[in-house]
């Protein structure tokens, strides 16, 4: 078991949050619900900006707003100073309407429709295009005065085989030949300012390897630029600072990350006239370890070995059953407990891809107990659904031992709600 650091706290046999009686939030707001602490997503950012900026002081953190989307952490971002990395167009509208200065806001679709393409051009943010063929479609609508292109770097590396992000099978990215004729072709079209790109893996704990990765960018910006004749206005790394997840998974060494990507970089561009802004694209460090996700148990089944049934399954937290993934579990009511068991933890869903935790150790179970599954702030919410017709989750942020309801948990009237019946059926 992972020993229970902060934000997370053990009193008296019962798990706390933010100083806040986990056990006392799921009776008052009900199951399944995230709960998330303001401070360890501040605190987070400010260890990753300041380990790059001592360094780099021409370095900005933006966003990924598809790890956790609620616009509450959204603003929380943006006061610490934050741009907003969006895949989409619905969330180029929640960074707008949590107030991100446009120039404050990059675009990272792929596959983009031309809707899309329209929606992106009209609000004038930053582009990053996937692909030379997006190009001429995009200038139909009026090319931004800055474009960036997503450069697929040969090689990857991510937590599981589904979250690496580049190399031959990936479907992101452009290689460094194609690249050359997309930067020549938007120079031609009339763009001023560019930018260069990269997202080579997810979930990544291995330090070393941020170095590797972004000195191969370096190489494949420098020989773009030479044969261009352009300057890189800025340059940007993308994400995939991992977290541990699993008991015996060391922290990322960040510090040791920002030291081998700064180092390259300054031996790149340190001395231009105009060195170009560092960028990174964070979600998941950022907001992961903030959020636990509170679940009751309602049922206990022994058919062989115990299988203890809670109220969020793969509808609620889909990364066990989508990846494998590890998600640390605590009983929140029987941390002091020593009688253990093996059990599988399920959710209520039709599936049998529906289990969260197989032939995990954890303290005796019975009906009535709460389970907070950690490490559930980023891609939780986000990736959740209403298959089996099930309610998503509340949401509820902690501050200071403040409690604020951020998102109200779903029923059958949001689900039904933009649904319509033929006269013709109501007979």
């Amino acid at each position: 078991m992972w020993k229970i650091e902060q934000p997370l706290e053990n009193r008296n046999g019962v798990l706390h949050l933010g100083g806040v009686n986990l056990l006392k939030l799921a009776e008052k707001y009900g199951t399944p619900l995230f709960v998330t602490d303001e401070a360890r997503i501040r605190q987070n950012y400010r260890t990753i900006r300041n380990a790059f900026a001592r360094r780099w002081n021409k370095f900005k953190i933006f966003y990924a707003v598809k790890a956790n989307n609620n616009i509450s952490i959204l603003n929380i971002l943006r006061q610490e100073g934050a741009g907003a990395d969006c895949s989409c167009v619905p969330e180029l509208q929640l960074a707008s309407l949590s107030k991100f200065k446009m120039e404050d806001i990059l675009y990272t679709g792929n596959y983009n429709s031309n809707d899309e393409l329209k929606e992106a051009a009209q609000m004038g943010v930053t582009a990053n295009l996937d692909d030379i063929s997006i190009l001429d479609r995009f200038a139909k609508f009026g090319l931004p005065e800055s474009i960036c292109f997503r450069i697929n770097p040969g090689f990857g590396k991510g937590g599981f085989e589904k979250l690496v992000f580049a190399g031959p099978d990936a479907k992101f990215g452009i290689t460094e030949e194609v690249a050359k004729k997309a930067y020549a072709k938007a120079k031609k079209l009339g763009v001023k300012k560019f930018g260069i790109h990269m997202m080579a893996g997810s979930s990544v704990l291995d330090a070393d390897y941020f170095g590797q990765v972004t000195e191969r960018l370096f190489q494949i910006g420098k020989s773009i630029a030479e044969s261009v004749g352009i300057e890189f206005d800025f340059v940007n790394i993308g994400g995939g600072f991992g977290v541990p997840y699993k008991p015996g998974d060391e922290d990322l060494d960040i510090e040791r990350v920002a030291q081998e990507v700064t180092e390259r970089f300054k031996g790149q561009f340190e001395s231009s006239s105009n060195p170009p802004y560092l960028y990174a694209e964070p979600g998941r460090y950022l907001v992961c370890d903030s959020t636990v996700l509170l679940s009751r148990v309602h049922a206990v089944k022994f058919t062989g070995k115990k299988f203890v049934g809670i109220d969020a399954g793969m509808n609620i937290l889909l990364r066990p059953a989508l990846y494998g993934a590890y998600h640390q579990m605590y009983v929140v009511n029987k941390l002091d407990v020593q009688k253990r068991e093996k059990v599988n933890v399920v959710g209520q869903v039709c599936e049998n891809s529906d289990i969260l935790a197989k032939d995990r150790d954890l303290p005796f179970i019975e009906e009535g107990d709460l389970i907070a599954i950690l490490n559930a702030g980023a891609y939780g919410y986000s990736m959740s659904s209403n298959y089996n017709t099930r309610p998503r989750a509340g949401e509820l942020l902690l501050n200071n031992g403040e409690e604020f309801l951020i998102r109200e948990r779903e029923d059958i009237t949001d689900i039904l709600d933009r649904q319509r019946i033929p006269g013709r059926l109501l007979k």
